[in-house]
């Protein structure tokens, strides 16, 4: 019903709260699942008000959008009714502080430049294939094996460039990944997290208005509302032109440049998978930088 739709400035709270809820079920929190065919997915809201230690009035308020500035107390006992982990916790607790603020206008989004600097740093970790994205999976610059790695990206134009984009719309990326839909889970949280306390950003709006319209995949995984995704310490590629390669990804924020970030590939010397990344870095173009 349009009623169950959290409204005013904590509509990313009160969505969060509620896809948690219905994605619990009652086994998991230690409570009877009872006779019957359940009308709600997951746990009820009274059931959450009670495991929490609130009333239902305060609750349906806080999942509504009536109540914008829950105590850091009740936002520590809803994480642990509906047991969060760390990283969610964390959001819950973003969500909350951005619901409690007034007239918030978005900020401008995050600089699309690369430092020389940085630009230098791509190019001394040949043959790994190094690249780095904006906060919405844009490719703003790479080495040559950080472009080839994902087969097929070139062809379109540098604007168009994302990883997001890539993962749903691109008909190489099922096949390049062997373990797409945790690939893509992954994904949509990153987006979801950082979507969740920046909603207005056009940068976020604009792609992911794009992947709900075209990818009934990422409209599914986007109403989950999940924000933390399995991290694997290797990636295994079946790639084109070098083969089936495995290699440990390594990501990080960049400082002094807010919403960049780093993605390096490694392989072993001297093992068929850092063989493969040296073919792949001398056969791949020198891309032009993107724009």
């Amino acid at each position: 019903m349009a009623s169950e739709r959290p409204t005013g400035e904590s509509t990313e709270l009160g969505l969060f709260l509620r896809a948690r809820r219905t994605q619990t079920s009652p086994g998991q929190v230690g409570l009877p699942a009872g006779t019957g065919l359940r009308r709600t997915p997951g746990l009820r809201r009274e059931e959450l008000a009670t495991l929490a230690g609130m009333s239902i009035d305060y609750y349906i308020r806080l999942e509504r959008g009536k109540e914008t500035r829950p105590s850091p107390a009740v936002l520590d006992a809803l994480a642990r009714a509906l047991q969060l982990d760390d990283q969610e916790h964390q959001h819950l607790r973003e969500l909350a502080a951005r619901a409690a603020r007034y007239a918030p206008d978005p900020p401008p989004p995050p600089s699309r430049t690369v430092r020389p600097h940085l630009k230098l740093l791509l190019e001394t970790l040949r043959p790994a294939p190094a690249y780095i994205v904006s906060r919405s999976m844009d490719f703003l610059a790479f080495n040559p094996g950080g472009l080839a790695l994902y087969a097929g990206l070139d062809d379109w134009p540098a604007r168009q460039r994302n990883l997001a984009r890539y993962l749903f719309l691109h008909p190489a990326a099922r096949t390049l990944f062997p373990e797409w839909d945790t690939q893509v889970r992954g994904c949509v949280a990153r987006l979801r997290a950082q979507a969740g306390t920046a909603p207005d950003a056009p940068d976020l709006t604009t792609l992911v208005g794009e992947l709900l319209l075209k990818s009934p995949d990422f409209a599914r995984l986007w109403e989950r509302y999940e924000v933390t995704g399995r991290k694997p310490t290797r990636k295994t590629f079946l790639h084109p032109q070098v083969g089936t390669v495995s290699l440990h990804p390594q990501s990080l924020d960049l400082e002094g440049t807010p919403g960049q970030r780093l993605a390096v590939y490694v392989a072993e010397p001297g093992t068929p998978d850092h063989d493969a990344l040296l073919l792949l870095d001398n056969t791949a173009p020198h891309p032009a930088p993107a724009l």
